[in-house]
């Protein structure tokens, strides 16, 4: 299958997990990959593997997005796909003994990599006449997860920034979604927590899976979903409700100015 050839994606956190998975199956579809990563001898190595191109990037610093857009348009000519993914999680579940700096690291990853990876890649989609952003947000971005409420902060802050871009993204030509992974078999999940969940006989999710979310989310159609990824399911779009319109008197019935449109 070869229905990405020509496109040039960046994928981030790409050295392993999901960003790994993702790398790999937009490679087999034929696209050919920026690997950005901290990790430089993992990342070198993923890059090598897949015939891509290798960037040493903290997607929390602006200046590295610069980097990697630039080798993107050098060395491929350009970036059609971005799978923004990299994160961390936070270890410290009471807000009360959180500290400084475990609040700044998660959210330099988890919201920040995003916010600046897109940033840096529209521009250069619309010099390529549209393209497609899938950033990495979690089931903890739909629900509460009192294990890790920092982590659920993030992920519903990546959620609302897709769902909040269409408009300005359309305009563009791009489209931008998120998926949902539930727990995943990757390094993130720690040893005791993974001997925990075998223990209970709770099916983590291959990576491979969540690859393929991004895949169909790359290739399709749609725009500000959040596809929700669970073990044995195919991916679905999360059906959001909207909310209640204003009661002020004369106003039922009645939409919103232009740019401040309903949820």
């Amino acid at each position: 299958m070869t229905h990405l050839d020509g496109k040039v994606a960046v994928v981030s956190g790409a050295a392993s997990g999901i960003g790994l998975a993702v790398a790999r199956t937009l490679t087999e579809h034929g696209a050919r990959v920026v690997v950005a990563d901290r990790n430089e001898d993992a990342g070198r190595k993923a890059a090598a593997d897949i015939g891509g191109v290798f960037v040493g990037a903290d997607v929390g610093e602006p200046a590295d997005w610069a980097r990697v857009v630039e080798a993107a348009e050098r060395e491929l000519g350009g970036v059609d796909i971005a799978h923004l993914n990299a994160g961390v999680t936070c270890p410290e579940p009471a807000i009360d003994k959180l500290t400084d700096e475990q609040y700044r690291r998660i959210m330099r990853a988890n919201v920040d990599g995003v916010v600046f990876g897109a940033r840096a890649v529209v521009p250069a989609m619309e010099r390529r006449g549209g393209g497609a952003i899938v950033a990495t947000a979690s089931l903890a971005g739909l629900i509460p997860t009192p294990f890790d409420p920092i982590y659920a902060l993030t992920k519903h802050a990546v959620i609302g920034l897709v769902r909040s871009l269409v408009p300005h993204l359309q305009a563009k030509g791009i489209r931008v979604n998120a998926v949902c992974p539930g727990i995943t078999d990757t390094p993130l999940v720690g040893s005791e927590p993974r001997a925990a969940l075998e223990q209970a006989g709770f099916p983590l999710i291959p990576a491979t899976d969540i690859a393929a979310a991004v895949l169909m989310a790359v290739s399709g159609d749609d725009t500000g979903q959040a596809y929700v990824c669970q073990a044995g399911r195919e991916p679905v779009a999360f059906e959001f409700r909207g909310v209640p319109g204003p009661r002020a008197a004369g106003a039922q019935g009645r939409r919103p100015p232009p740019g401040m449109g309903e949820v």
